[in-house]
C-alpha cells in the first residue's frame, strides 16, 4: 500500500471515528470506536484463518458453514480448536463482523445492539480455560452499548452503531497482505489523534512518536533482536511496538498499566499488530505498590518508558525493605516518584541491557532524598550512560521541557564518562501547530551522537565522572554542554563615529524646523 493510500485509511477511520463523537470528550469515544476497529480486525483474522484450513477440505468459504448441521457443526468445532491454539479466540460466522454491519444496514429488521453485546461476550468467553484467557479477560468492558451518549433511545443507539458498522464495513483492512502493517499504523495514528485532544490524560496513555522513536533507537543499539523488552507504565502500548521496528524479532513483550481502560487498550494494540498472544504478558497493575508477581524473577534486556512525571506515591517505609529500593538508603519522595520508576526498571534490567527513560528535568537537579539515590547510581555503581535533553511542549497536556536518562549495568566500554546532549535549542526541532516536534534528522542527529559518542560545540560532551563528582552529582545539562552564543564584540569608535554623525543631523534639522517656525511666526519647540 502507497503512503497516499494509508493516509486515506487514516482519514477514512478518523472521519468515521467523528460520526461517533457527538457530546463526548476524546478519551469516550476512542474506546468504541477503537474496540469496534479490534473487533473487525479480530473478525476479518478469522475470516482468513478458517478459509485456509477449509481450503484443505475444498470449502473455500467459512461463510457457508452451518452449525445446525452434524457436518457443519463438526467442521466448525475443529476450526474452533485450531483458532484457539494459534490465534487465541473464536467466531462463529454469524458473528463475523461483516454479519453484524449487513443486518445493521438493511430498513427493517436491522436492530444489532444485543446481538452485537453477546458477539463482544463471546469473544472474551471463547478463550476461557485456554492459554490467552488473561490476554482476552474483559478486553470490551469499556464499550457500554448503553450509554446515553450514544443516544437517548435503544433506536437512536442502534441507529449511530448501525453507521459507524456500515462505514467500518466498506473499508478493506488488507489483512491478507502479508508484509502489511497499515491497519496497525493507522491505529497508532488513531492514537495519536485522541491524545491530541485529551489534554492532559494524554500522558496516560501516549508517547509522541518521535520521542518513542528515540528511545527504541536508544536500546537497540548494535543489536538485531531482542530476548525481551519491558515497559513498567506502557500505556497503550506503543512504545514497545516501537522497539519491535528497530530489530528484526523480540521474542517476548511485558508491561504493566495501572489505568483498566488503558491497558485494555495495549492489549488490543498488541493483538492488532500482529503479536501472538503468547508472546505478549501484560498486566494491570500499580508498578510501584503492587508489582506484577509475574514479572518478580523476570529480567529485560531492553527496557523503555515514559512514566507519569513527579507522580505521588505511599513511600512507605515497607519499601525500605523492597529489594528494588533497599541498597539506595533512600527512597524517592512521596510527591516525586520519578527515581521510584527508575529504580524499579534497573532491578528489572539485565546484565546486558539498555534502559532509557523520559523524565522531567527535575531528577538531574533536586535534593535531599533524590540527590542520595542520584550519587548512588553513579558514583557506586556507574549505570548512568547518557543524559539527552529534549525541547519543551513536545507532549500533549505537559509544556515543560523533558529529558531522557540512558542506563546500562553493563559500562566497560566507556567506565570513566556520561555523555551529555542538549537538543532542546531552536535549531533542533520545528514548531508544527501549538506543539514542538522532532524532526527525523533531529532524531538522527541525536541517534548518531549516542552511538558514535561524540563531544560537539554547543551540542554534546563527555563528561568525567569526576566532573560530575566535583558538580556533587548535579546533571543539569548546562553545566556540562556550553550553549551560550557569544555576541559578536562591539566597535566603540564606529559607534562614537555614528553617534557624532547623528548629532550632527540633529542640529541641521534643528536648524531648518527652526527657520520654517520664523516664516509662521510660531515659537520653535526647543
Amino acid at each position: 500500500m502507497s503512503e497516499d493510500q494509508k493516509k486515506q485509511l487514516e482519514s477514512q477511520l478518523w472521519n468515521i471515528a467523528n460520526t461517533l463523537r457527538g457530546k463526548m470528550g476524546a478519551d469516550e469515544f476512542r474506546d468504541y470506536i477503537l474496540g469496534f476497529i479490534f473487533y473487525k480486525y479480530l473478525s476479518e483474522k478469522m475470516h482468513l484463518y478458517a478459509n485456509e484450513l477449509l481450503a484443505e477440505e475444498d470449502i473455500t468459504e467459512f461463510t457457508q458453514l452451518d452449525p445446525a448441521t452434524v457436518d457443519g457443526k463438526e467442521m466448525l468445532d475443529a476450526i474452533e480448536e485450531e483458532a484457539l491454539q494459534n490465534l487465541g479466540y473464536f467466531l462463529y460466522p454469524a458473528e463475523l463482523f461483516h454479519a453484524l454491519a449487513q443486518k445493521g444496514s438493511k430498513q427493517t429488521d436491522n436492530f444489532i445492539l444485543e446481538d452485537l453485546g453477546k458477539v463482544l461476550k463471546h469473544i472474551e468467553n471463547s478463550t476461557q480455560g485456554t492459554n490467552s484467557e488473561e490476554d482476552f479477560e474483559a478486553l470490551f468492558e469499556e464499550i457500554d452499548l448503553d450509554s446515553s451518549k450514544l443516544g437517548k433511545t435503544v433506536n437512536q443507539r442502534n441507529e449511530l452503531i448501525a453507521k459507524v458498522f456500515t462505514h467500518l464495513d466498506a473499508i478493506d483492512f488488507k489483512l491478507g497482505d502479508a508484509d502489511s502493517d497499515v491497519l496497525g499504523d493507522a491505529y497508532e495514528y488513531l492514537i495519536g489523534q485522541f491524545a491530541s485532544g485529551a489534554g492532559k490524560k494524554a500522558g496516560e496513555f501516549y508517547t509522541p512518536q518521535q520521542v518513542s522513536s528515540i528511545l527504541a533507537k536508544i536500546v537497540t543499539v548494535g543489536k538485531s533482536s531482542l530476548r525481551n523488552v519491558y515497559d513498567p507504565t506502557c500505556g497503550s502500548g506503543s512504545l514497545l511496538l516501537r522497539v519491535a521496528k528497530e530489530v528484526e524479532n523480540v521474542g517476548e513483550f511485558c508491561g504493566q498499566e495501572m489505568n483498566p481502560t488503558t491497558y485494555n487498550l495495549a492489549r488490543m494494540n498488541m493483538i492488532l499488530h500482529d503479536v501472538h498472544y503468547s508472546r505478549f504478558d501484560l498486566r494491570n497493575e500499580d508498578t510501584l505498590e503492587h508489582p506484577a508477581p509475574q514479572h518478580a524473577d523476570k529480567r529485560f534486556e531492553a527496557i523503555v518508558a515514559n512514566p507519569p512525571f513527579s507522580a505521588d506515591w505511599s513511600a512507605s517505609t515497607i519499601h525500605e525493605a523492597d529489594e528494588r529500593f533497599s541498597d539506595y538508603g533512600k527512597l524517592a519522595p512521596k510527591t516525586k516518584a520519578d527515581f521510584a520508576f527508575i529504580q524499579h526498571m534497573i532491578h528489572h534490567l539485565d546484565e546486558n541491557g539498555t534502559m532509557a527513560c523520559v523524565l522531567p528535568h527535575g531528577v538531574l537537579f533536586r535534593g535531599a532524598a533524590e540527590g542520595v539515590i542520584r550519587k548512588y547510581l553513579i558514583a557506586e555503581r556507574n549505570y548512568l550512560d547518557a543524559v539527552i535533553g529534549l525541547p519543551a511542549n513536545l507532549f500533549f497536556g505537559v509544556g515543560i521541557p523533558v529529558c531522557i536518562l540512558v542506563l546500562k549495568k553493563n559500562r566497560e566500554e566507556h567506565a570513566d564518562n556520561v555523555l551529555f546532549i542538549d537538543a532542546s535549542s531552536n535549531e533542533h526541532f520545528e514548531k508544527v501547530g501549538s506543539k514542538n516536534q522532532l524532526r527525523p534528522d533531529d532524531i538522527a542527529n541525536i541517534i548518531d551522537t549516542y552511538t558514535q559518542r561524540e563531544a560537539k560545540d554547543k551540542w554534546s560532551y563527555l563528561a568525567p565522572l569526576s566532573e560530575i563528582e566535583d558538580n556533587d552529582y548535579n546533571l543539569n545539562i548546562p553545566r556540562y554542554v556550553d550553549t551560550f552564543e557569544e555576541e559578536e564584540p562591539v566597535d566603540l569608535d564606529a559607534v562614537s563615529e555614528e553617534l557624532k554623525a547623528l548629532e550632527g543631523e540633529m542640529e541641521a534639522t534643528n536648524a531648518t524646523i527652526a527657520s520654517f517656525c520664523q516664516e509662521l511666526n510660531i515659537k520653535a519647540p526647543f
